[in-house]
Formats: C-alpha cells, sequence, structure tokens
C-alpha cells in the first residue's frame, strides 16, 4: 500500500550538473544545479533563478558550461552547491580545481569533470511559466577515460544523482536493461 508523503520539488533521480560561467573580473563562477534537462537533441534548459551570479554571468557572456557532477569530486559538487558566488566572488579557487577557457563560448571547462557541454546562451524566461535559462550546446566533450567503443560509460563515468527526498547523493551505475529493445519482449 502507498502511503502519502510532503511533495518535495523534484522527481528523483536528479542529475548533478556544475554550470561554469566568467565573472565580470575574469574568476570562474561555478554552481550546483539540479533542475536541468534537454529540450531537443542540442537545446538545454536549466530552472534557475536570476538571482543566482551564475544566471547574472550566464545573461551578461552569453556562455556557459555544464558539466555532469562524478563521485570522485562529490565534496566540490555539493561546495558548489552551498556557497553563493554573490557572497564568496571566488569560490573557485578554493575549489582547488582547474580551468581551461573554452574556445567556442566565454566560459571555463572544468578539467577535472569528464563531461564538459558548451553552451550558447539563447533566452531567458521568467513568466510564471517560463523555465529559465534556455542555450544551445555547442559542443561536448568527454575524458577518453570514461569512453569505451566510442560511448560514455556510465560505469566508468561515476555520475552522481541527487536525492530530494533525503538530500542525499548517490552514484549511479549499473545496467539494468536495454532501451528499444527489452519491452519488444512484450510486443
Amino acid at each position: 500500500m502507498k502511503q502519502q508523503i510532503k511533495t518535495t520539488e523534484a522527481i528523483f533521480p536528479m542529475p548533478v550538473l556544475l554550470i561554469s560561467t566568467f565573472n565580470d573580473d575574469g574568476t570562474v563562477d561555478v554552481m550546483n544545479a539540479a533542475w536541468g534537462t534537454m529540450l531537443e537533441r542540442d537545446v538545454v534548459a536549466l530552472n534557475l533563478t536570476e538571482t543566482h551570479k551564475t544566471v547574472q554571468n550566464i545573461k551578461a557572456r552569453k556562455g556557459f558550461v555544464i558539466h555532469i557532477a562524478d563521485a570522485k569530486h562529490v565534496v566540490e559538487a555539493d561546495y558548489f552547491g552551498i556557497v553563493s558566488g554573490n557572497k564568496e566572488p571566488d569560490k573557485f579557487a578554493k575549489s582547488g580545481l582547474t580551468f581551461t577557457k573554452s574556445e567556442l563560448v566565454d566560459a571555463p571547462v572544468i578539467n577535472e569533470f569528464p563531461i564538459a557541454m558548451e553552451c550558447e546562451f539563447i533566452e531567458y524566461q521568467s513568466d510564471e511559466t517560463g523555465i529559465g535559462v534556455i542555450a544551445k550546446v555547442v559542443r561536448t566533450s568527454v575524458e577518453e577515460a570514461v569512453m569505451k567503443d566510442g560511448k560514455v560509460d556510465i560505469d566508468s563515468l561515476q555520475a552522481i544523482a541527487f536525492d530530494p527526498y533525503t538530500h542525499g547523493y548517490y552514484k549511479v551505475g549499473g545496467r539494468v536493461g536495454d532501451a528499444f529493445k527489452d519491452g519488444l519482449k512484450l510486443k
């Protein structure tokens, strides 16, 4: 029997996305965002409010990079979620991570995270049904160490997901089936 619980802010699992931008002074800003998805094959949507320093930077610089957080960097990923760029202007320096400036957008690619999606800002939707930041992915790059047969190996990636019910992080892994194939058994 199902038990009713308080409705929470999300559906589990939620990706742990790290959004990197440059501040006005050229320092790096990174935020942890769990509310993001793909709208199309090359268009992302991030449900972020304009109060975030990162959103202000995205609107000013017209570019940002989305990184997939991994288990190796859970401490840094969480730090980027609990410390505001509005209060700690150079929080990236405290993380000990490094970056390379993107060749395609005005944003930093964090070297330690295995997946980076470089994005061009399209628009910010702020009405009551708006989603927030909409952007076009102009390049996705993946560390060879998490590739297998030319594709991302989810088990090697060790991506983490956010659990909104207990505020935990969980490692994503362990293939349980084949999409667009297993269901054919019921056809």
